[in-house]
């Protein structure tokens, strides 16, 4: 999920251009805020964005990898900075907004210099900052391809919020841009990375359940505002489906290893819902893979938040509710034990761990050690190749073919080393 970036005024005229560059004349001076004042923010979102005690700065370490945050809205103060908090090897060093009175406010809180705040006209000029060796892009889904291609130009490793981009093309080009560059780029995936969501990767790879036939899923939300970006087609990329929806297609993928053969969809898009004029309201679809495995998800904007996921074999099934928060994962998994004759349920407790400092601190080592992130470009630009489908098969009502990925879409297994 992505943030609201800009103020009212700012955002109106930054996203009014491709490039971002009409916000320039919006944009406030610099500001210089008074290191002897309480920093306080103001509630934009209060329950996300206002923090309840001001974040003292976070210790630096020549074994943190220095990242620029690229968009100051809800996920990224709500989780992302925080999380830098309890990350071992990353730390935050610039933060690039198109508000920088905001920006400076929340650099002094997290111990950043007020020479590392940029706004979007200034973000090529992470270049000259060699404490900047990455960036992670929070912007809204069709502004992923500039900022990560002029990322990549600049010289810096990026990470990348889900959906990848909004088109096959533009995936293609992010990705040819960071190889160009010689830069690594990763795509934020945080449930890959989530302890009981790599500890069901375990058991299945395991056999424990037997031979994979299923998986059900939904991931739903009710939207409220209909002006937000993310019910605006040029924005967003389409409704439902890229935004939530792909963490049930991405789980699907994931926890078969397996890639899909064929899918059919269809989409709701209500007309007397002034929400969604433009992107779908709701989402269901089918997916086949090779070996007879089959997955149904259902996703929607219009419906009561659910969260959920289940894997059933031959010898068992295991479920995950909620699947897709960012706290609170539960699992729940049965087996039939053959030498008891009885269904045995388990409710394993796997010690929590914070999702994006996991999926921060694997992208840190990769940069340190030089390794393949496992979760790379080529993973978003597949499930973009599937969501293409399914919103071709959704148009036509007819199951679309697909076609496997030329090589694979991930890297090793992530471990505590990387």
């Amino acid at each position: 999920m992505m943030p609201d970036l800009l103020p009212a005024a700012s955002r109106r005229d930054f996203l009014r251009s491709a490039s971002g560059l009409v916000a320039a004349a919006a944009l406030p001076q610099e500001s210089k805020p008074n290191q002897q004042d309480d920093v306080q923010l103001s509630q934009i979102h209060a329950k996300t964005e206002q923090p309840e005690k001001v974040p003292g700065p976070i210790e630096s370490s020549d074994q943190r990898t220095g990242y620029a945050i690229v968009g100051l809205g809800r996920l990224a103060l709500g989780e992302i900075l925080p999380a830098m908090g309890k990350s071992k090897y990353s730390k935050p060093v610039a933060l690039v907004s198109g508000d920088r009175e905001k920006a400076h406010k929340i650099a002094a809180q997290y111990g950043i210099k007020p020479t590392s705040v940029y706004d979007y006209t200034t973000y090529d000029q992470l270049a000259s900052n060699p404490e900047v060796k990455a960036v992670y892009i929070v912007l809204p889904n069709s502004l992923h391809e500039e900022f990560v291609v002029r990322g990549a130009k600049a010289g810096k490793h990026i990470l990348c919020e889900k959906p990848m981009a909004t088109s096959v093309k533009a995936c293609e080009h992010m990705i040819a841009a960071c190889k160009t560059a010689s830069v690594k780029l990763m795509i934020a995936y945080r449930s890959q990375y989530e302890p009981y969501d790599k500890a069901l990767v375990k058991m299945i790879r395991s056999g424990k359940f037997g031979t994979l036939k299923q998986f059900i899923s939904t991931n739903s939300q009710n939207q409220g505002d209909p002006t937000q970006w993310r019910l605006k087609k040029s924005l967003a990329g389409g409704g439902c489906m890229p935004d939530v929806g792909v963490y049930c297609l991405n789980a699907a993928r994931f926890l078969s290893g397996e890639e899909p053969t064929e899918v059919f969809a269809a989409i709701d898009q209500p007309k007397d819902d002034p929400r969604f004029t433009e992107v779908e309201a709701s989402c269901q679809a089918i997916l086949k893979f090779p070996s007879g495995f089959t997955a149904t998800f259902n996703t929607a904007y219009n419906a009561h938040k659910s969260q959920f996921l289940r894997v059933e074999g031959t010898e068992g099934f295991a479920e995950l509710n909620p699947a897709f928060a960012y706290h609170g994962i539960k699992m729940k998994f049965s087996l039939y034990e053959p030498q008891l004759k009885l269904e045995m349920a388990h409710e394993p407790a796997i010690e929590e761990k914070d999702q994006f400092a996991e999926e921060m601190d694997h992208f840190s080592l990769c940069i340190q050690k030089d390794l393949q992130p496992h979760t790379p470009g080529e993973e978003g630009l597949q499930d973009q190749r599937i969501t293409d489908a399914i919103y071709e098969s959704a148009r036509t009502g007819k199951p679309i073919r697909l076609q496997p990925p030329p090589s694979p879409t991930r890297g090793p297994e992530p471990t505590e080393e990387a």
